[in-house]
Parts: structure tokens; C-alpha cells; sequence
């Protein structure tokens, strides 16, 4: 049995005078899972995020929780602004201050956040000598301060070389692992293969697909036959079998559940006289599912 989800947005609009950001978006965030939401720029991403955070209302609709409270919630926006003559371990300290830690837990809950995210050999340097990737964590840890369990990371890779999106993919598999539910925003694809369970694929204020990472995949992969000769007049026999098989010309599409039927495909085309000469088994690309989403 799965988790509930952890919260619902429901048929939420918001409008900025004249503009439409969101336009009646429906969705629900599954609990303890990594969830990559998509879109171009201008698409809603950050609105949305803003939006369950509570740093914006809806104009119409609601977020609501589905188990009775809000959950805490920590926000790391895309654009991160430190005080550079601080030092890592101050700064967090300050932040664990402001999230009303007791005086006499700041350092151990300091020392648990630097550990969290890898950072506990940067706790002494000025953040103005530290690497962006090292930024990047260093907002990571200051939202786990108060261990909430609904984290928004708003393009947190945005930027870094290789090995710091690595550092940050590994954080967020842990946190996983930990029982955290994750909503990223990217612009990059590789890295949702990598860490996401879910993707929501946004696009001008609209959401254009939902669904696991497993079953985006799956669902759009296809076999592919192609025969010697155009199946003609035959289209009608085998679209009357599974309205999912798809004929343009010799080549012969099975998709959904119609991918099971291969082996009497493949019968009924030898028996009407076709000669196969290929059969491929076709799983789509999370580009290709993205493309055409967002045309």
C-alpha cells in the first residue's frame, strides 16, 4: 500500500495583475518520494514552489495537507545570498538561533547539518572563499536545521561542474533515505533519471504530464515491426485485434498493452503472407517524453 501523499494542490490559478503564472494545476506530492519538476523558464516552477512554501496565496483554488496539519517545510530558492565575512559554522549557528533552537542544542544541531551535507571539513572557512558547489550545500544544511520533512529545492545544481551536482545528488538520495519528501525543480534532465521517483513536466502556467519515472518510461516505449511490404488493407484487421497497434505504412507500432500481443502479431502477419524483417523493442527517452510535452 502506498503513503499518502503529503499534500494536494487543487485546481490552483494564480494571477499576477494581467498575468497568469499557474492556471487550475492539480497535483498531489507522494509522500517520501523525489520529485523533478519541469518546465522551461516562465513555465511556474518557482510560483509553485513560492505557493507551498505560503510565500504567495493562491488566486483561486487550494493547497491543502492530507494528514490533518501542514507539514514544517524548508525552502532553498534558486538564488542564495550569504554573509560573506561569516564563517560556515556561524552562519548556521545564527540560522539555528532564528529557527529557535535552544542555546544549548545550536551546536550539536549545527555539527548534524554540516554532516548531513558533507560540509563538516568547511565548517571554518568565510563563506566568501567558498566554492559555489559548497554554497549550494551550505543553503541545503541551513534548511535542514529545523529537520523538516518537506523540502523545496529550487534548481539546486543550477550551475555547478560535475562533481558538485554529484555532491548534491548524493545529499538528496540521503535525505531520501531518510524519509524526506523532495520537490527539485531542474532544467536538467540527466540529473532527474538520477535522483527523481516522480516527474511533473510544467509549461506556461499548465501542467502537461505527471507520473512515476518508472511508468513515464514504460508507458511510452513501443515495439517496432517492419514487414516487406505496405500492410494496406490489412490495417483494418489488425487495429480491430488492440486499438493500440499503429500502422504507417510497413512499419507496425505496439504500444501500452498491445506489446504483449507481439507473439500473435507476428502470427498473423506471417500467416497473411508479410515477411518480418525487424522486430525492436523501443523504450522512449525522458528528452523525447519532455519535447512533447512542452511544444
Amino acid at each position: 500500500m502506498k503513503d499518502p501523499p503529503v499534500i494536494e494542490v487543487n485546481n490552483v490559478t494564480k494571477r499576477f495583475y494581467d498575468l497568469i503564472a499557474l492556471e487550475q494545476i492539480s497535483l498531489q506530492i507522494p509522500q517520501g518520494e523525489v520529485v523533478g519538476l519541469l518546465g522551461p523558464n516562465g513555465a511556474g516552477k518557482t510560483t509553485l514552489f513560492k505557493l507551498i512554501a505560503g510565500a504567495l496565496h493562491p488566486t483561486s483554488g487550494k493547497i491543502t495537507p492530507t494528514q490533518g496539519q501542514w507539514p514544517t517545510i524548508g525552502y532553498k530558492p534558486e538564488r542564495l545570498l550569504f554573509p560573506n565575512q561569516l564563517r560556515v559554522r556561524q552562519y548556521l549557528a545564527k540560522a539555528a538561533r532564528i529557527s529557535n533552537v535552544p542555546r544549548h542544542h545550536v551546536s550539536q544541531v549545527v555539527d548534524e547539518s554540516l554532516a548531513r551535507v558533507n560540509l563538516s571539513h568547511e565548517a571554518n572557512k568565510r563563506i566568501k572563499t567558498c566554492s559555489k558547489g559548497v554554497r549550494q550545500r551550505l543553503g541545503l544544511a541551513q534548511i535542514l536545521i529545523g529537520n523538516p520533512p518537506l523540502l523545496l529545492l529550487d534548481e539546486p545544481t543550477n550551475g555547478l561542474d560535475l562533481n558538485g551536482q554529484e555532491e548534491i545528488h548524493h545529499c538528496i538520495r540521503q535525505l531520501q533515505a531518510e524519509g524526506k519528501t523532495i520537490i527539485m525543480s531542474t532544467h536538467q534532465l540527466p540529473e532527474v533519471t538520477k535522483v527523481c521517483s516522480q516527474i511533473v513536466i510544467l509549461n506556461r502556467g499548465q501542467i502537461h504530464y505527471q507520473n512515476s519515472m518508472e511508468e513515464a518510461l514504460a508507458a511510452r516505449s513501443h515495439i517496432r515491426i517492419r514487414v516487406n511490404q505496405p500492410v494496406g488493407a490489412y490495417t483494418r484487421v489488425l487495429t480491430a485485434v488492440n486499438p493500440h497497434i499503429e500502422i504507417h505504412d510497413d512499419i507496425i507500432y505496439l504500444r501500452d498493452d498491445a506489446m504483449e500481443m507481439r507473439r500473435d502479431v507476428l502470427v498473423m502477419l506471417l500467416r497473411a503472407g508479410f515477411d518480418v524483417l525487424r522486430v525492436e523493442h523501443r523504450r522512449i527517452s525522458l528528452s523525447e517524453v519532455y519535447q512533447e510535452a512542452v511544444q
